[in-house]
């Protein structure tokens, strides 16, 4: 697959590299439930959970971000936009605790923060069940206003790094930071600097975009091209209109590679055993995939980064995780010797 000379090569360049990030950033908020502690509400007759810990990480973006800085990036540059409340407080304390600059964080005083507010409840043979989500984020557009701000700080970012990686998480259409106006953006410094890499990762708008590299699970490739059955043939026609690479991720079976000249590669995911939790696995994956390519990597040498990084994260049960480069390293002898 890729020798362990090559592969330490790789991660050691990650250190000289800026990234920046586009997209929505999410408070993930746990609330771990203490099982021995019942009580019940007067009003209701219905148990009122004791919460016995409160853990806060970034989430959406902030997971790509996360999984970036465990693999020893030099610098990320978040450009972002979040409410002026309690949610935005601690999701901005948690990015000043990973050293993260918040210059391009914009605060509205008329937006929500995005969060996912996640109960966690101890099962009785160990280990933790989440329960129903509660989901916090504003569902309007984003005033004229904070879309013109947002341009000019990509239009920063993008010249004060490597490349961007694009995170367009929300199902509906311009509700988020990702919007019209932001991918017009992008389409320009697209069409102005051809040789630097914009990775695109959205849930559902795949179609959206005629540039960049794009990346996608199997629904979302299927997706954004419609009446198209075939997930192999739907790469290949994304690749033709973008004019580069698409990265298709498969699960436990890896990455498929899709070119612009109708090839196609494969990178197989190794075997992974144990209780699996693939939230957050996409992310580690586009993580890995965009450090390796800006390092230098072929797309099937990064793909293979990106499976590697995936398989730890998958691993870790009860938080949206992240993988290091020793890590990597680890998981490279036991899959790959």
């Amino acid at each position: 697959m890729i020798t362990r000379e090559r592969l330490e090569t790789l991660l050691a360049t990650f250190s000289k590299l800026a990234v920046g990030l586009v997209g929505d950033l999410f408070l993930d908020r746990y609330l771990h439930i203490a099982p021995e502690v019942r009580e019940y509400s007067r009003e209701t007759g219905l148990e009122a959970y004791q919460i016995a810990r409160i853990r806060n990480q970034p989430g959406a973006l902030g997971t790509v971000l996360s999984n970036l800085l465990a693999l020893g990036v030099g610098h990320v540059q978040p450009v972002s936009v979040i409410g002026q409340d309690g949610h935005g407080d601690d999701l901005l304390r948690e990015l000043q605790r990973q050293a993260v600059s918040t210059r391009d964080v914009l605060r509205s005083a008329d937006r929500w923060t995005p969060t996912y507010i996640k109960p966690l409840k101890p099962e009785p043979g160990g280990g933790l069940v989440e329960l129903h989500r509660l989901d916090v984020r504003s569902r309007e557009p984003l005033p004229p206003e904070l879309r013109a701000a947002l341009g000019d700080r990509i239009r920063q970012v993008f010249v004060e790094t490597e490349g961007l990686i694009v995170l367009d998480q929300l199902d509906q259409q311009n509700e988020g930071v990702v919007h019209d106006q932001v991918r017009e953006c992008l389409r320009s410094l697209a069409r102005e600097r051809p040789d630097k890499l914009i990775f695109v990762d959205s849930r559902r708008g795949l179609d959206r975009f005629d540039f960049g590299i794009l990346k996608g699970n199997q629904d979302e490739i299927l997706g954004a091209v419609r009446g198209e059955p075939d997930m192999l043939r739907a790469a290949s026609r994304l690749a033709a209109r973008t004019a580069r690479p698409v990265f298709c991720t498969r699960g436990a079976a890896g990455i498929l590679i899709a070119h612009p000249d109708g090839q196609h590669e494969h990178a197989p995911a190794g075997p992974v055993s144990g209780p699996l939790d693939i939230v957050g696995a996409g992310d580690s994956a586009t993580s890995g995939i965009v450090l390796a390519l800006l390092a230098g990597a072929s797309p099937y040498e990064a793909a293979v980064v990106g499976n590697l990084a995936a398989s730890i994260t998958v691993q870790q049960l009860g938080t949206t995780g992240t993988a290091s480069g020793s890590q990597i390293l680890d998981r490279w002898h036991a899959t790959c010797v």
